[in-house]
């Protein structure tokens, strides 16, 4: 089993949620999260004030799956993730050890 982490832009939410339901994926953790990568941020005005933002809104979304289904999910958050610009985000994926459902006490792939 795998944990697959995408960092994203916020309004792409909807197209990834989207994308992963269409590849079959029944569950995902969403987490609003802020942080910086090569953008490094940017300058904004406000009142008059300039100010500087270092840490950019960004969506966390988590998705735990087979072996089998990695290479399905990442391809579909990159696709609906893809804006061409900087600061589209970044997939890292992760081996997962073992999976147990907390109501059953299944374990493995079935507690996905």
């Amino acid at each position: 089993m795998k944990k697959v982490e995408a960092i994203i832009k916020p309004f792409k939410l909807d197209e990834v949620r989207e994308a992963l339901g269409a590849a079959g994926i029944q569950g995902m953790t969403i987490t609003e999260v802020k942080g910086f990568g090569r953008q490094k941020g940017h300058s904004e005005l406000y009142r008059g004030a300039e100010y500087v933002v270092d840490f950019l809104p960004k969506v966390k979304v988590e998705v735990v799956c087979t072996d089998e289904d990695v290479h399905q999910v990442v391809e579909a958050i990159e696709q609906a993730a893809r804006t061409g610009r900087i600061g589209d985000g970044k997939i890292f994926v992760f081996p997962v050890e073992e999976v147990i459902r907390v109501r059953t006490g299944e374990r493995g792939g079935s507690a996905i």
